[in-house]
């Protein structure tokens, strides 16, 4: 059971219109593909993927399952939006609730164990070798864990173990913690305990697995962790989102070329990659499509994005079909599909770290995102910290300076 029906909130000039884990990543792919792939390459081949927030991308790139070999007569991919039941419709309040208004698809399917999988992280993993140990240790339910930095810890839900891995305490995102084993979001539940659990609780409405199931269970049922020690990335923010995909230009722990665990996703017919003869690419991914006559260092460019004469792209990431005009300087900057950037245009530049005016939290690194099908002016200047959202006409972007902080939308 996939939960894929997030907003992903703090990406919201690149979730506007789409669910978060619809979101672009690593050039050519999806953030869904991901745990869609580890379930094909794990040998899982019956998956609900449960939608919600602006789902119509999100249902289009996965169809009927073809690209993870999940187009299957018996099981394959399900997409499970909420629907409505004796003369009511409810949305997914909880990540429970949601797993309990579909409880008659996993009554169809009459499993031993559910494998629950949320759709927004970056990770390879065999989930087999969870639900082996899960057998091994006669557990009710499994929780994968990981090791994070203490003082990242509070973003998470967090575990304390016993020399068995028995989890002794449960909290989620706690303010002073006390363990820095966190809770990825992946669990695997005996399906008799997971059924039992949620239909006692006497709340059903927002009943959530970290803040109600969870802690319920450990008083009264055997729940053990499965340490994972391998690349595990949640990209719910603009500097998580650009780290991450930064991080696949060099040597790391997630490799995308291993032949015998391939991440899948539903792919363009599109031409090779042009480089032109005054081009220079260092460090980059540079996916199908693209056309480039200027210099690309340290960035990640989706398909037929195109670089103009004399342009530099640095430390930045460039999704579907955006068109770089020529002399351009585009640096740490996202910018989203279709959108044009015109000639001579300067965006990311200057020490003026002054945060998103109108959203501190989620921008003061020094980052700026564009978002897609825009059209922005020859010479446009953009310092930093900026964002410029969709929903603007680009007849209405007449600025050709935009200062550190700003916002447009």
């Amino acid at each position: 059971m996939l939960l894929a029906g997030g907003q992903g909130s703090r990406l919201g000039v690149l979730t506007s219109d789409m669910a978060k884990p619809a979101v672009a990543f690593g050039g050519k792919y999806r953030i869904i593909d991901f745990p869609l792939s580890n379930c094909i390459n794990s040998g899982i081949d019956t998956v609900g993927v449960l939608t919600q927030y602006q789902p119509l991308v999100l249902n289009s790139h996965i169809g009927i399952g073809i690209p993870w070999d999940l187009d299957r007569n018996n099981g394959g991919v399900s997409v499970l939006p909420p629907y409505e039941r004796s003369g009511n419709a409810d949305w997914y309040s909880g990540t429970a609730n949601a797993i309990y208004q579909n409880l008659n698809y996993i009554d169809n399917y009459d499993p031993d164990y559910v494998l629950i999988l949320s759709g927004d992280h970056i990770y390879k993993m065999d989930y087999s070798k969870v639900i082996e140990q899960h057998k091994k240790t006669g557990a009710d339910l499994t929780i994968c864990a990981k090791i994070v930095p203490i003082d990242e810890a509070s973003r998470f839900g967090i575990l304390e173990t016993d020399d068995q891995l028995r989890i002794e305490k449960f909290v989620e995102k706690p303010k002073e913690p006390k363990s820095n084993k966190a809770s990825m979001g992946i669990y695997v539940f005996s399906t008799d305990a997971l059924i039992e659990a949620i239909e006692s609780h006497p709340d059903i409405q927002d009943l959530d697995f970290g803040k109600h199931i969870i802690p319920d269970m450990i008083n009264t049922k055997k729940v053990y962790a499965y340490e994972f020690f391998d690349y595990w990335k949640d990209v719910g923010t603009y500097d998580s989102y650009v780290e991450a995909n930064l991080e696949l230009c060099h040597d790391v722990a997630l490799d995308l070329y291993d032949p015998k665990w391939k991440i899948y996703t539903r792919t363009e017919d599109l031409p090779p990659v042009k480089v032109g003869a005054d081009a220079n690419i260092s460090t980059s991914l540079i996916s199908n499509g693209c056309r480039i006559d200027g210099t690309v260092e340290e960035s990640v460019l989706s398909p037929g994005v195109v670089v103009g004469k004399g342009s530099t792209v640095k430390h930045s990431i460039i999704l579907n079909d955006v068109v770089i005009g020529e002399n351009c300087h585009i640096e740490d900057t996202i910018i989203d599909k279709e959108t044009v950037i015109g000639n001579n245009s300067k965006i990311g530049y200057g020490n003026d770290l002054t945060p998103n005016k109108d959203n501190p939290k989620v921008l003061s690194s020094g980052l700026n995102v564009i978002g897609k099908k825009l059209i922005l002016p020859e010479g446009l200047e953009i310092e930093r910290n900026v964002r410029i959202f969709s929903s603007m006409n680009h007849k209405e972007i007449n600025v050709k300076h935009l200062k550190s902080g700003e916002t447009l939308k």
